[in-house]
């Protein structure tokens, strides 16, 4: 079991906030999306025979190509690897590019699941984040998809920026929840270095990000989703029974995965490794058959670490047991230890050897997770 990411580097406009890598130019679409594909060649041999169960279409935006374009690289994946007939395949959307024609050009394809990035049904939102859709494509997008019958929706939300007031945070979640969209993915606006709003609000042209205000949107996010029988699985993501992301929660669970394209990451147990993330390095070097990679080889400690990151995140929580058996009890007995001081002031609750967080302590994920780290 295992999983494809394709990084499709190209945007129509620069969100404010993001910090991804990608291009606003298409002048280089059609070597890029050749290079994708002999890549996938290049590293049939990475994921080690084990079948692939998703295929994710991320990046960027994938909703700027062609349904043909879409079929060409699943299909050079159907090719190089054996996929589940049951396959997760997701695409990564913007809405003002589901129009009507390619939302039924992509009814043709494989995809069988939509990751349509809302954020916000307000305008003045949306201009604020410099997004290149409008309220009313973000509705019209979510209509669409669901009138041509896909039914493995999610969308993405952003909470605790200065214009979301609480009325217009409440709406933003009981208007998703309205459509019927079974999976919600929840963000808190972060301010990343290098990024547009990092530069207005270092120039004073933008307020800085209120933690109080992330956190109290976060606590109504987990209450009115929890009323509404989404299922808190990652901190982040929210989902109707038996509708949970498989390809993110194969990430959280150790799954190994490849990455195709520029930026893209890659794991197969031992290692990460990470593609470089620069368009025009990465199409020379897969045009002379070289993968233009930085490689890490994981110690113990890194995949401790990592587990303990990731399913601290999780609704199942870190199982001391799962440490013992995978990298001695030792290591187990220490976490113990450390996980221990959070268990008093009710911000993690124990149960057996399972560790998980209460809602309070989700406020701290970060901090608790960089307190139990191995050294």
């Amino acid at each position: 079991m295992a999983g494809i990411y394709i990084h499709i580097p190209f945007c129509k406009k620069a969100c404010h906030y993001c910090d991804f890598h990608f291009s606003t130019s298409l002048t280089y679409k059609a070597g890029m999306l050749d290079a994708i594909r002999k890549e996938i060649v290049l590293r049939k041999s990475y994921l080690r025979g084990e079948a692939v169960e998703t295929i994710y279409l991320g990046g960027g935006t994938p909703s700027l190509l062609y349904a043909g374009e879409l079929t060409q690289i699943i299909d050079t994946i159907g090719n190089t690897h054996t996929v589940s007939p049951t396959a997760e395949i997701t695409i990564e959307a913007n809405p003002d590019d589901l129009d009507p024609a390619r939302v039924r050009a992509l009814r043709a394809t494989d995809v069988n699941r939509f990751s349509i990035g809302i954020q916000s049904f307000f305008e003045e939102d949306l201009r604020w984040m410099n997004r290149a859709h409008t309220a009313q494509e973000g509705e019209d997008a979510l209509k669409r998809v669901l009138d041509a019958g896909f039914t493995n929706i999610t969308t993405d939300l952003i909470y605790g920026f200065p214009q979301l007031s609480p009325e217009k945070w409440t709406a933003n979640m009981e208007k998703t929840i309205g459509f019927g969209i079974p999976h919600i993915s929840a963000y808190a606006m972060t301010v990343e270095p290098k990024t547009p709003l990092a530069s207005f609000i270092t120039r004073g042209k933008e307020a800085p990000m209120n933690d109080l205000q992330s956190a109290r949107q976060f606590t109504e996010l987990m209450n009115v989703l929890r009323s509404a029988g989404f299922e808190h699985y990652e901190i982040s993501n929210f989902a109707l029974p038996g509708k949970r992301s498989k390809h993110n929660s194969n990430y959280w669970n150790g799954v190994p995965y490849l990455g195709i394209g520029p930026s893209a990451h890659s794991y197969n147990g031992d290692s990460r490794q990470w593609n470089v993330a620069n368009n025009a390095k990465y199409m020379s070097s897969i045009a002379e058959g070289a993968i233009p990679r930085e490689i890490e080889v994981l110690t113990v400690s890194n995949r401790i670490n990592e587990y303990l990151m990731t399913a601290l995140r999780k609704i199942e929580g870190i199982d001391l047991d799962h440490v013992s058996a995978a990298f001695g009890t030792p290591y187990s007995r220490l976490i113990e230890a450390d996980l221990r001081q959070f268990t008093g002031n009710n911000w993690i609750i124990k149960s057996g050897m399972r560790f998980t967080l209460t809602d309070e302590g989700k406020l701290f994920a970060d901090h608790i997770a960089s307190e139990i780290m191995v050294e």
